[in-house]
């Protein structure tokens, strides 16, 4: 929704903007473009009068327990019959017309590949317009209209509004589409696998026959959702039989297309995730004409997102460094990928403390509490914020012993995080949100040590 802001500032729209706890970078680059941000969803915001509102996805009907309206802006939109859409229905009509889009959808890796195949189409001269649900370093910015003809967004399969239950991406009719893999997520509002894959379906329905999907060939669940009907191009990566494949470790390899070596990618990027990220974004710019041997090349010069790896202060230390990073891992999946990235990077002896809260709807109502351990099986040491759960996470860590701590709000968990610290050490923040801080805490605190 920040992002959908920006594009409708830069459309020369006035624009205003309301939330809950709004927290950075999105909040820094909103009140940088001159978008006011309101805090809360009072009703007396219509005094604005403007002439349409965009609802994001965390608006609802529903009622505090005294009876009276979460969200009272809305139950007064309604009440006054004013205009109001979704957000994937306002870029729809208002951006993505007549467009070349290009969706990258997925579990896992939207971001991230969204960012990498705006900036190889960017590289290429291509001047793409982009919705990206993070900061690329790239761009310095998560949106913005473009010049050229191609659009690239990241496609949400989560539900669009309240009053529209489809995926955002069904609204985006792309001319390529990215399927990067395919997870259960959102327990919220999806009750199992079967019922995200038709949602990915749909979305395949949805591309031209003159359009490409790009699949991963890794995934069961995307080959039964091809296998439901497809009526594009099909190119496949990541399997050892795919049309996109990688020779080399995840931070220097070589590019295959259908055999044939035709690019060479070094970057600093960690793990085999975002080795599988750049196949996806390299066969989905081939599709808009550009050659993997320049994609590849853009990706040498890719800078990654905020919050992926993000380093966000290293302090001193006799006998090695200790790094504080900030990730946006939350499916234990995620969480275990990026583990698994920087630990391909450790030096002898240099360990990984994993520190993490389980924020999603999906981690607070326990449905994946089970496949933490096996999460987190890569790290020396994990520490859970459980503030906030309906489950015990000392009980889900459990098979972890004592490599795992618990902690109910996040001083006694910065205080267990600082107590095992050590020279050479990793810290890696993962979370979804703002992790009240938790960033800045732990450097303050090394450093006061």
């Amino acid at each position: 929704m920040g992002g959908l802001a920006a594009l409708a500032r830069e459309a020369g729209h006035k624009v205003t903007g309301c939330d809950s706890g709004v927290y950075p970078p999105m909040s820094d680059q909103l009140r940088a473009l001159g978008i006011e941000l309101i805090e809360g969803f009072d009703a007396d915001q219509l005094s604005l009068k403007p002439d349409m509102f965009v609802v994001g996805n965390v608006v609802s009907r529903s009622h505090l327990a005294d009876g009276t309206p979460k969200f009272p802006l809305m139950e007064a939109i309604l009440d006054a019959g004013l205009p109001y859409t979704s957000g994937p229905q306002w870029l729809a009509e208002h951006v993505l017309q007549g467009r070349h889009v290009i969706a990258i959808a997925g579990t896992h890796g939207k971001t991230t590949t969204t960012a990498m195949t705006t900036w190889i189409l960017e590289s290429a001269g291509l001047q793409p317009g982009f919705l990206i649900g993070g900061v690329p370093l790239n761009f310095g910015v998560s949106a913005r209209l473009g010049e050229g003809k191609t659009f690239v967004i990241e496609a949400d399969e989560y539900d669009t509004a309240f009053f529209d239950k489809r995926s955002k991406f069904v609204h985006y009719r792309p001319h390529t589409a990215v399927l990067n893999n395919l997870e259960f997520d959102h327990a919220d509002i999806f009750d199992d696998l079967a019922a995200i894959e038709r949602q990915f379906h749909h979305l395949v329905r949805t591309v031209p026959g003159s359009g490409r999907v790009v699949v991963n060939g890794l995934e069961e669940s995307l080959v039964r959702v091809l296998h439901t009907g497809c009526w594009s191009e099909v190119r496949s990566f990541g399997a050892a039989v795919s049309d996109f494949t990688a020779a080399g470790e995840p931070h220097e390899f070589d590019v295959l297309y259908q055999g044939q070596t035709v690019g060479h990618v070094k970057w600093e990027l960690t793990g085999v995730h975002n080795q599988l990220n750049a196949l996806a974004a390299i066969a989905a710019a081939q599709h808009v004409g550009v050659s993997p041997e320049v994609a590849a090349n853009a990706l040498g010069h890719f800078e990654n997102v905020k919050r992926r790896m993000e380093v966000r202060g290293t302090v001193t230390r006799a006998g090695g460094n200790i790094t504080i990073y900030d990730d946006f891992a939350h499916h234990p999946t995620a969480i275990r990928t990026t583990v698994d990235g920087l630990k391909r990077r450790l030096q002898p002896g240099e360990r990984i403390l994993a520190v993490f809260e389980p924020r999603s709807n999906t981690m607070k109502l326990g449905a994946m509490k089970a496949q933490l351990p096996w999460s987190l099986e890569d790290a020396d040491l994990a520490f859970c914020h459980s503030g906030g759960l309906g489950w015990n996470a000392v009980e889900a860590l459990a098979p972890m012993g004592e490599r795992a701590q618990v902690a109910n709000n996040i001083d006694d968990l910065v205080a267990q995080v600082i107590a095992c610290a050590c020279p050479g050490d990793h810290i890696v923040c993962m979370s979804n949100g703002g992790f009240g801080g938790i960033h800045l805490k732990l450097l303050q605190s090394l450093q006061n040590k």
